[in-house]
């Protein structure tokens, strides 16, 4: 069974799985269906973030894989139509750069500002990680808050404590245009 998180939770990865080589990151949520609206396409992202707190690389619908290969986002939904999850991102955590200790996962909206959109306007949002050898999965986030006029979310922090990956639940809204603004929010400037 996974530990169910709520906001600012975490939890060491190692404990939940001893031999944890490999996760998978799920992220799913569902527009509010209107009759006038136009479909929401919301982008799920990795921010890698060095130990210095400098952006080294982010991984999204453009930028599919991580140069060192630890990092492998399977493909944009442009809809979010459908039940499980929306967008999925592999992390091998022993291929991760010793450089980079934390891995931000973030959600935005795409063109939310032309298309006035925000997260007010979606529900049923989470995150979950899964060891992807054993397919248990580790850790459930229901994303859970008032994102009215917000158009991305730090969702959640996968970093390195004394040599352990851990997981931290974030739920933090933010409004931005894209995902480089996000990273100039959660990192050093570079």
């Amino acid at each position: 069974m996974s530990v169910k998180l709520t906001k600012g939770q975490g939890v060491n990865l190692k404990k939940e799985a001893p031999n944890l080589k490999r996760v998978l990151i799920g992220l799913g949520w569902d527009p509010v269906k209107s009759f006038f609206g136009a479909q929401m396409d919301i982008d799920a992202s990795v921010i890698c973030i060095d130990d210095k707190g400098w952006k080294e690389d982010i991984v999204y619908f453009g930028n599919l894989r991580h140069r060192s290969g630890a990092i492998k986002h399977y493909g944009d939904n442009l809809t979010g139509d459908g039940d499980g999850d929306d967008e999925q991102i592999e992390i091998n955590l022993e291929k991760v750069p010793a450089e980079i200790n934390r891995l931000s996962i973030i959600i935005n909206i795409y063109s939310a500002y032309s298309r006035n959109q925000h997260f007010g306007k979606v529900k049923n949002c989470f995150v979950h990680a899964s060891d992807m050898d054993s397919g248990k999965e580790l850790v459930y986030y229901d994303i859970d808050g008032n994102f009215d006029g917000k158009t991305g979310i730090f969702v959640a922090d996968i970093y390195r404590y004394n040599g352990e990956w851990k997981f931290k639940a974030v739920g933090e809204g933010v409004k931005v245009r894209g995902i480089s603004e996000m990273a100039e929010m959660k990192c050093n400037r570079r």
